[in-house]
């Protein structure tokens, strides 16, 4: 017999052991579950890219029009509760509660009037720190639920993943500032979805940073 024809029957024999067939058996049962199981986790979770660490601005302004006389913070300070931050005219300003100035307008001689709006600091609480993401109303939104359970990461820290869930769905859409018009296409609205997370377990979280997270669907029978 030549030796070409020896390999092959060699081979085919191999194959015809009942060990190396329970082997490829079990190889082919985990690949199929493993596959199935990668569709159900990728069907069972809405991405939402656009998303960001963020927290309600607080704005910190005059209740009486006056002259700025003197500013006693600048981005970045960590204040606390009750603490002056500046002095309008006669009135001292401070803050409510507890968080971080991220933003001063320091212009002594300039005249804030509380009809306007202006501020003279700005600032956040820490605690109020969301991941905020925001969805199309046609990508998934209507099978997301408060409670949901979150992962996500943040740009910054590359690597690593965070879990979280979700906090609240806005009510109301995004304003896109697009006039409506019956001869174009309808404007697919845009809503916020907060999720909550350990603010105190990651202080190295800032206002602003981008992220990306991933809401998991309920499961329902």
């Amino acid at each position: 017999m030549e030796p070409k024809k020896e390999i092959i029957k060699e081979n085919e024999s191999m194959f015809k052991k009942p060990w190396l067939q329970s082997v490829l058996g079990i190889s082919a049962i985990l690949l199929i579950a493993g596959s199935l199981l990668f569709y159900k986790i990728i069907s069972s979770r809405i991405s939402i890219d656009q998303s960001l660490v963020s927290a309600p601005v607080i704005l910190i302004g005059p209740e009486n029009a006056g002259i700025l006389e003197e500013v006693y913070v600048k981005a970045g300070d960590q204040v606390t509760a009750g603490q002056v931050l500046a002095r309008v005219g006669g009135e001292v300003l401070s803050a409510k509660v507890a968080g971080i100035v991220i933003e001063v307008n320091n212009t002594p001689g300039q005249v804030f009037n509380p009809i306007a709006g202006a501020a003279v600091v700005k600032m956040i609480d820490p605690a109020e720190l969301r991941i905020v993401g925001t969805i199309k109303e046609n990508d998934g939104l209507s099978e997301i639920h408060v409670g949901d359970p979150v992962a996500f990461t943040v740009d910054a820290f590359s690597g690593m993943n965070y879990v979280g869930v979700v906090d609240s769905i806005a009510p109301t859409s995004k304003e896109s500032g697009l006039a409506f018009s019956i001869s174009d296409k309808r404007e697919v609205k845009e809503f916020e979805i907060k999720v909550k997370y350990d603010v105190a377990a990651h202080p190295e979280f800032k206002n602003g940073m981008s992220a990306k997270m991933w809401v998991y669907k309920k499961i329902t029978k």
